[in-house]
């Protein structure tokens, strides 16, 4: 009997891989680029995230792998007694650095090169057989003399060579790409790591651009890890440090160039790559072109997503109860906000224009998502709704949640503020407590 028992740790692995079902097929045959700079080659963990790498190869994720190499690079001008010289935060490389540049280059390729060739017995790497694919595939030009300082072989990438990395994805290699580029004079060129990253992933369509940094994700000033940020909202935030903004400016260059999502992770933490492409909460911090959840009204089709929403505060006498019928028939007066197919929050206003105010109800947020301010969003999108109407008032009628709807601006008022309508219909039994609000 023994034998046949599936220990609880290993029914719980089971249950987490069947619910990465969905992503695994969400993203087979999806292009993503991974910037890594060179202090994650540096870090322990960097060859855990290569064979993260490798899962996703066998997975049948097309990915494009550019590192840099700015640590490797200053040990070695230190070594060989060569000043470190920046401008405007971009590398002076003279004609004495630029041999130490393609070195400390090369030197890190073949070592990525080596740990995607290990297939060692009970290592993760066992059997996958990873081709991994590295070349002039990036076209450069000088930076020539700007504000007076000659940048001398620093340069920007001029051409990305589209058909080509195409090629290797589709035979099912990993295109590895170094922060180097190629003249058609055969100069070599010095290039920023980000300028590559950005460039490739908008040249070849990329669908991700995963940017790998030492923190967890994203921070506000105050260290909040900021989960989910749209581009229209990067200028009214302070990130946490110098880093961060960098990896903050580079995925909004992204997301202007084409690329639809940009993930800034950590290359400290084990497995979060994985828990950021695998799990619907993810690991870091997700910077999209638009808001990645989005705010829309409601149609017929939701109405089975607002019941399993709204049902268990219904239970707990929290929500009046409402049947499928009158839900269908007030569907058009729900406003929804939704990741992924999936409805984390609902509200919904029924206007009373002849009293020009409205009524807020079913105001609810998914438990196991509190805490991003989802009811605030769709609260402020229905006031402004509730504006565009006409009405200068709002109200709700809560037994519960009296202090969430305090802290929002409402204020207490007595039930002969109701329009008369809705005192017709007020429930004595529930006793609600009336707020409203003045927009």
């Amino acid at each position: 009997m023994a034998g046949n028992t599936v220990s609880t740790t290993g029914q719980d692995h089971i249950r987490w891989f069947r619910n990465t079902a969905p992503y695994i097929n969400a993203h087979r045959g999806k292009t993503f680029v991974l910037m890594l700079g060179g202090e994650a080659a540096q870090h322990p963990n960097f060859s855990h995230i290569i064979h993260d790498i490798a899962l996703l190869n066998s997975l049948g994720v097309r990915l494009v792998l550019v590192h840099g190499n700015r640590p490797q690079i200053d040990e070695r001008l230190q070594q060989a007694g060569l000043e470190r010289r920046f401008h405007n935060g971009m590398r002076i490389t003279d004609s004495a650095a630029m041999p130490l540049v393609t070195d400390a280059a090369g030197s890190l390729r073949a070592q990525i090169e080596a740990l995607f060739s290990m297939g060692l017995p009970n290592s993760p790497m066992q059997g996958s057989r990873i081709r991994v694919c590295s070349g002039n595939f990036v076209s450069a030009r000088p930076i020539g003399v700007l504000g007076g300082v000659d940048f001398h072989h620093t340069g920007r990438v001029r051409r990305v060579d589209v058909a080509g990395i195409r090629e290797q994805l589709a035979a099912g290699a990993i295109v590895l790409l170094s922060p180097l580029g190629y003249s058609p004079t055969g100069e070599i060129f010095n290039l920023a790591l980000e300028d590559i990253a950005v460039h490739c992933a908008s040249a070849i369509g990329a669908d991700k651009l995963l940017l790998f940094g030492a923190d967890e994700g994203l921070q506000n000033i105050e260290g909040e890890l900021l989960r989910q940020i749209a581009v229209g909202e990067m200028p009214d935030l302070d990130f946490a440090s110098d880093e961060q903004a960098r990896l903050a400016d580079t995925a909004r260059r992204a997301c202007l160039a084409g690329v639809e999502r940009c993930q800034v992770i950590s290359f400290r933490d084990d497995c979060a790559m994985l828990q950021e492409l695998f799990t619907h909460d993810g690991a870091g911090t997700l910077v999209a072109k638009d808001d990645y959840e989005q705010s829309r009204w409601a149609t017929i089709d939701d109405v089975g997503g607002i019941l399993e929403l709204i049902e268990p505060l219904e239970q707990q006498g929290i929500l009046l109860k409402r049947s499928r019928e009158l839900l269908e028939t007030e569907i058009s007066h729900f406003r929804l906000l939704e990741r992924d197919g999936r409805i984390l929050a609902c509200a919904a206003l029924y206007p009373y224009p002849e009293d020009r105010c409205g009524e807020l109800a079913c105001v609810v947020a998914n438990p196991e998502y509190r805490g991003g301010k989802r009811g605030e969003r769709l609260l402020r999108g229905l006031e402004r709704e509730a504006r565009q109407q006409g009405l200068e008032q709002v109200f709700v009628l809560t037994t519960q949640t009296a202090h969430w709807f305090i802290e929002q601006g409402f204020r207490e008022c007595g039930r002969d503020a109701l329009p008369a309508q809705k005192q017709n219909l007020y429930n004595l039994q529930r006793n609600s407590k009336v707020f409203f609000k003045t927009l």
